[in-house]
């Protein structure tokens, strides 16, 4: 079993790990105190936090499972070396637990909130249930082999595609209004800390084990940090420089189009 080799990388680790836990934690609440204040949920892509639900459960089973699960730690081992360190800690599996439970929040705020005219999309309900199906198959065919850690890479692989797809409605939503109200920079800049802080911490374990299977030993969390990362500084490109002070303007409502012709008959 792994271990540190420097006590100050250790300390260090376990700061930069409860930042990023509380950084990623707090980054919720913004967005859901600016839902109850306004009692309107227009300017949050609905699509965005369905996605984020698929996400982070799906991470919730990678984190706990590889925690936790004896079984899992052991073939974690027997792949990436004896000595190496289990690349999940327990703010990450804290933080997905929470995470989980404030996306949950959100939905029922979208349910009970002034909603507009905006709805959940068909592709995003056709993802989340092709990402649930692939993982249903996941668990029969790791049952009868017992490849369990193969099985909670597969979650991770799905928060991976989740983690990408899920920041792209909003950002289009934003393009679109011209306009980021109603969706919390709050939530950005915070969501920004957590994935600089938890790549540090990821990089310190590293830099004390002398080894970076850290990094693709746990790819998920890797990507997450990245991913988070990029999209954070799209976002806060849009609401500081693109779109600064400007009101929303509604996009076109399919419903609402008219069905007079383009052309009137002239004669």
């Amino acid at each position: 079993m792994g271990s540190w080799n420097s006590v100050q990388l250790e300390v260090l680790y376990t700061v930069l790990g409860w930042v990023a836990f509380v950084s990623w934690s707090i980054s919720f609440y913004p967005q859901v105190f600016l839902n109850f204040r306004r009692k309107s949920v227009v300017g949050l892509n609905f699509d965005f936090v369905v996605l984020n639900l698929t996400k982070h459960s799906s991470y919730l089973i990678y984190n706990a499972s590889l925690f936790f699960s004896s079984a899992v730690q052991t073939q974690y081992r027997s792949k990436f070396g004896s000595n190496e360190m289990i690349p999940v800690a327990a703010n990450d599996v804290a933080f997905s637990i929470h995470a989980v439970l404030l996306t949950a929040f959100t939905l029922l705020q979208i349910a009970i909130y002034d909603r507009g005219n905006q709805k959940v999309s068909r592709i995003s309900i056709g993802i989340v249930s092709v990402a649930w199906l692939a993982a249903a198959v996941c668990v029969f065919i790791a049952i009868p082999k017992h490849s369990w850690l193969w099985l909670i890479s597969c979650f991770s692989d799905i928060q991976v595609v989740m983690t990408i797809i899920k920041y792209i409605p909003q950002a289009i939503l934003n393009f679109q209004r011209k306009s980021t109200i109603g969706f919390s920079i709050g939530n950005i800049l915070l969501d920004f800390l957590g994935g600089v802080t938890n790549y540090g911490q990821m990089a310190v374990q590293s830099i004390d084990q002398n080894s970076w299977v850290n990094f693709y030993g746990n790819i998920g969390k890797t990507m997450i940090s990245l991913v988070s990362i990029f999209f954070d500084i799209l976002f806060m490109f849009q609401h500081y420089v693109l779109y600064r002070n400007k009101k929303a303007v509604s996009p076109p409502n399919p419903a609402e189009v008219s069905n007079e012709p383009l052309l009137r008959n002239l004669c």
